[in-house]
Parts: structure tokens; sequence; C-alpha cells
């Protein structure tokens, strides 16, 4: 898939998403044979306020170049202002505006996939980012009970001057409940010229494969699966590649597991992650989690919960 000027190393894009694409996760995904990251989204209204915790969110380095931020915001103006100075800060592949997340915190501020009923603002948001901005823009988005209503924005998308479109195969009301449906994605992909990028209930290889040949589309982005399991991005790659099925074996989660907690350190974030939700995401599922999750949630600090963890992981309980 080419994307921004960029031909990516295959098609298989992680989503960006709150409280888990942080640096060392988005490094993990990477390595497993993501094509491109994406970070937690954040605020347009914090970055042109300088707050230091949402640049955080940005951070990166060399080893996960190309990769992509984003944006969530109502307000044009301030869209655009976040987006010049986070372009210059981190220079990104591609900047991405969030009009998909369903969360009452951020759709009562008029923000998230609250924008899908507000078309005229959508415009208004893409045209002026489009035109001051040199990175490549992004959209992703969520569909509406009416396919003309979604095929209205996607339009207004790609007129205003994105370079493609995620579309997430759940409404607003679904939330992250019953199934997505990809019918939106391929009629989008039907009537753009853009690249569309379709994302929800991507899991493992045959559902992969599935959608991407009912689809037609360019790429695929993979969210909850990857939740403590980053590995997904390779177990998907092979099936795609060569139909091959492979497993995710305890030791495969154990070196995981250590591997994230090493990067945590490395890039300082130990104290802005939820180190006990994201060691339970990458042992759920183990022989005994029940077991492993009370043992690190009775953890009380960052550095008693990495001992927890190794000495699981030195005497056998992962």
């Amino acid at each position: 898939m080419r994307l921004g000027g960029v031909d990516l190393a295959g098609n298989l894009l992680l989503a960006p998403m709150a409280d888990v694409t942080n640096l060392a996760f988005r490094l993990m995904c990477k390595r497993y044979g993501a094509s491109l990251t994406f970070t937690e989204m954040i605020s347009s209204d914090a970055v042109v306020h300088g707050n230091e915790k949402t640049f955080l969110r940005g951070m990166t380095c060399e080893e996960e170049r190309p990769f992509g931020v984003q944006l969530f915001g109502h307000c044009p103006e301030t869209i655009t202002a976040a987006a010049l100075v986070l372009e210059e800060m981190f220079e990104p592949l591609v900047i991405d505006i969030n009009l998909g997340c369903p969360s009452p915190t951020i759709t009562n501020a008029g923000c998230g996939s609250a924008l899908l009923r507000s078309p005229e603002t959508v415009s208004e948001i893409f045209r002026d980012l489009c035109e001051n901005v040199n990175t490549p823009v992004t959209a992703k988005i969520r569909i509406l009970e009416s396919m003309d209503d979604t095929l209205d924005i996607a339009n207004r998308l790609e007129e205003a001057g994105v370079c493609a479109i995620t579309v997430h195969g759940r409404t607003r009301k679904q939330g992250y409940q019953g199934f997505a449906d990809h019918s939106y994605a391929k009629r989008i992909k039907e009537e753009l010229s853009i690249p569309i990028i379709a994302n929800g209930d991507v899991k493992d290889g045959e559902s992969a494969k599935r959608i991407l040949e009912y689809t037609g589309c360019d790429a695929l982005m993979i969210g909850r699966a990857a939740m403590g399991d980053p590995h997904v991005f390779y177990r998907i790659s092979r099936y795609l590649e060569d139909g091959e099925v492979i497993g995710t074996g305890c030791e495969q989660r154990k070196d995981d597991l250590l591997a994230y907690i090493g990067l945590l350190e490395k890039f300082d974030l130990m104290s802005h992650v939820n180190v006990k939700a994201h060691s339970q995401w990458f042992t759920r599922g183990l022989k005994d989690s029940r077991h492993m999750r009370m043992e690190i949630g009775s953890a009380d600090s960052p550095i008693s919960l990495m001992e927890c963890v190794r000495n699981m992981c030195r005497n056998g309980s992962i």
C-alpha cells in the first residue's frame, strides 16, 4: 500500500487506541510487521495550550518511522493549529483526524463520531487542514445508519483532500458491540479513488483474508486484537502470504511481555502507562491467568509490578 507518498511494507496498520498505543507498544507491533503505527488520539486543544503530557503521546524514535499521529477536536482552526505544531515537532508520515471515537467523553464535546452528524463542519475541518499543512492528512470514521449519509461523508473527505480513509464498520451507537458491517467499506472503496482501509473484527488470518477479499480495500487496521498481543501482526501476515496458521505459545507471550516492559523502562514510560492493565492483557487466556491477574493486581508500585512479572516469568507462572 502507498500512503503519503511512501510505499509501506505491507498492508496491516495498528489502530490508534487511547491508553494503549504508547511508543513501547507501537514498537512491539512494528517489530512484528505492522506497516504503519498510530499514536493514541491527541487533543488538539491540549496541543495548542502546550500540555506536556499530550506531547508525550506523540513521542517516537527512528525505529518506528514511518508513523502517524492522530488528532481529535471539533474546531477547524484549533485542529489546524495543533497539526502544524505536531508536524514540526514529530514529522509524521500522516496526520489522522478522529471521526470515529464513540466515547461519551469525546462525543459530548462534539468530537470523534459526533462530527459525522455535522457534514458541513467535517468539510470545513478537512479543507482548512489540507490547505495549511504539508503532511498528508487521513481520516478514521465510523459508519452511520444510512449508507448514503456515510458515502456523503467519505466523498466530502476526498473532495477536501485527504489521502486515505479508514472505515470502522460499526455505528457510534454500537460502540464495540456486535459485528462490523464491512459492506460500507466495500461501497466506499468502489466509489472513491483514494486508498480505503477496513477496520473492525480483524482478529486473525482468516478474518483478515475474508475482509480484504470482500471489500477490495487497500489495507486493514487492527485494534483490539493487538491489545496484549502484538504478535498478531506476524500471524496475520504469514497467513495472508502463504496460508500458514501460526499459534502463540506461552513462551511467546512471556517473551513479549518482558520485551514490552523493557521498552517502557527504556523510554521512561512506566509512570505514564497503566502497566497493570497492560500486563493483564498480555497474560489473558494463559493457564492460571486468573491467579496471574491477582498477583499483578496486588503490586503497589511500577517497580514492584515489574519485579512481580519478572518473578512469574522466571518461576514458570507465566
